[in-house]
């Protein structure tokens, strides 16, 4: 497991994929504003779920997110577009709504740099997200991610063309969090 501050970043568990289902997936208007592609209903245990892990597929990592204290499911987030070649990827990030508030957004993302930069090797990490969405924004920019660009008109939510704003961070402009390097030193 990766350590941050709050949460952990580890493996997706079978008793995951149902909680993120009905939690994240199964909420039209949140799926719809978390994912590019249209909503459509999934049967409860199909391999179709979006949060059944394919171990062989190299472009996608996914995590499940948990409390630290306790190991309670908080959430979902991965690296997904992994790039070898130009050693870059996108981060995505898609928490409970009992867990948000919580601060487990920042310290997801902190997390996931750490994965990025320190495990992978990465030279540039990026987030797109909707233009309302203050909590993503403001988790990026804590942990060092530039504004870069608005996309507009470029998202297609539940009847209407939003604005995605495009964040990027690269590896020698990250300043890992001390609370995570130190959990990172204790989980050696």
């Amino acid at each position: 497991m990766l350590r941050g501050g709050k949460v952990g970043l580890r493996a997706r568990h079978e008793d995951d994929i149902p909680i993120l289902q009905a939690e994240l997936y199964d909420d039209v208007v949140n799926h719809s504003r978390a994912d590019g592609r249209p909503w459509r209903p999934i049967t409860p245990g199909s391999k179709d779920s979006p949060f059944v892990v394919d171990d062989k597929e190299q472009r996608h990592v996914p995590f499940s997110v948990v409390e630290l204290d306790g190991g309670t499911l908080v959430g979902d987030a991965m690296l997904w577009d992994v790039d070898n070649h130009n050693r870059s990827a996108h981060i995505g990030l898609g928490l409970l709504p009992s867990s948000r508030g919580k601060g487990y957004g920042t310290d997801a993302v902190a997390v996931l740099c750490h994965y990025g930069f320190v495990v992978r090797g990465l030279q540039r990490l990026q987030i797109e997200t909707l233009s309302d969405n203050a909590a993503m924004l403001r988790s990026a920019e804590r942990n060092g991610f530039v504004r870069e660009g608005v996309l507009r008109s470029s998202a297609w939510v539940m009847g209407e063309f939003l604005d995605m704003v495009l964040l990027g961070l690269l590896a020698q402009d990250w300043k890992p969090d001390p609370r995570a390097r130190a959990a990172a030193r204790r989980a050696r």
